[in-house]
């Protein structure tokens, strides 16, 4: 498939760049060893599926639905506002054989790829400090990868929308709030009825929710909910993405 090609053009300028993924991954370990540990230790047990877990195993899962979404998100933003806008790389692409479709398709493969690695590192540090407390966290990555693509998805979408620089500060005005709010760091319980509502239509807080129902064993009919709901929004996000690099790049 040609979008392979392009993912294969991105691992071929990041060949030297390892440290950039290195970053992308040390920032939720950090966010773990502080908060859920360190926090954690003053707060006890939370409660998750009827049973009560450590604080830590409780923020872990959000760190790793978190990793998934940063990696992805970022890099089907910033990164292709640059190949778009400035690098002109998609105008040079579409000399050859490759399609809008393709370029779609490889800046969202690259984008997932990159948030799970992220994600699949992060698993690693949880499985080894003993936050992980079911098998069916072997389906976490696979969950994570699905993240991604959502992400990634809606992040190329709103990329073809930005006219500057400047318009990534909404970028980071949507992730930050979604980041503290969504469940991440305490239930969402606490919020009044009208809010919880809005928090749980966020999808990051379907994330979260997934990725933490597979590390503790705590799934319900409400999992399914959150991969049909993650599932949706990416393909949303990759088919308006697509009409709109027809747009940009077509006419």
């Amino acid at each position: 498939m040609n979008a392979w090609r392009l993912v294969g053009r991105n691992l071929l300028v990041y060949r030297r760049s390892w440290l950039i993924f290195l970053t992308g991954f040390a920032e939720p370990v950090f966010y773990l060893l502080s908060i859920g540990i360190g926090v954690g230790a003053m707060i006890g047990g939370v409660e998750v599926g009827g049973r009560v877990v450590e604080y830590a195993a409780f923020v872990a899962p959000a760190m790793l639905a978190t990793s998934a979404a940063n990696g992805a998100i970022m890099d089907s933003t910033f990164n292709v506002f640059f190949r778009l806008k400035h690098a002109r790389l998609y105008d040079a692409i579409l000399t050859t054989p490759m399609t809008t479709a393709d370029v779609a398709v490889g800046e969202t493969l690259w984008a997932l790829l990159r948030g799970g690695v992220y994600a699949g590192g992060f698993l690693l540090v949880m499985a080894a400090l003993g936050y992980v407390n079911s098998w069916w966290a072997l389906l976490a990555l696979p969950a994570t990868l699905l993240v991604g693509f959502c992400f990634a998805g809606l992040g190329l979408w709103l990329t073809t929308y930005m006219g500057s620089w400047k318009d990534f500060e909404y970028i980071s005005l949507a992730l930050m709030p979604m980041v503290l709010f969504s469940g991440t760091f305490f239930p969402v319980d606490a919020y009044p009825a009208a809010v919880r509502l809005l928090v749980e239509a966020t999808p990051l807080y379907r994330s979260v929710v997934l990725c933490r129902e597979l590390t503790t064993g705590a799934l319900t009919t409400g999992s399914l909910l959150s991969v049909a709901y993650l599932a949706a929004l990416g393909l949303l996000g990759g088919l308006m993405a697509r009409r709109r690099l027809d747009r940009l790049l077509l006419t």
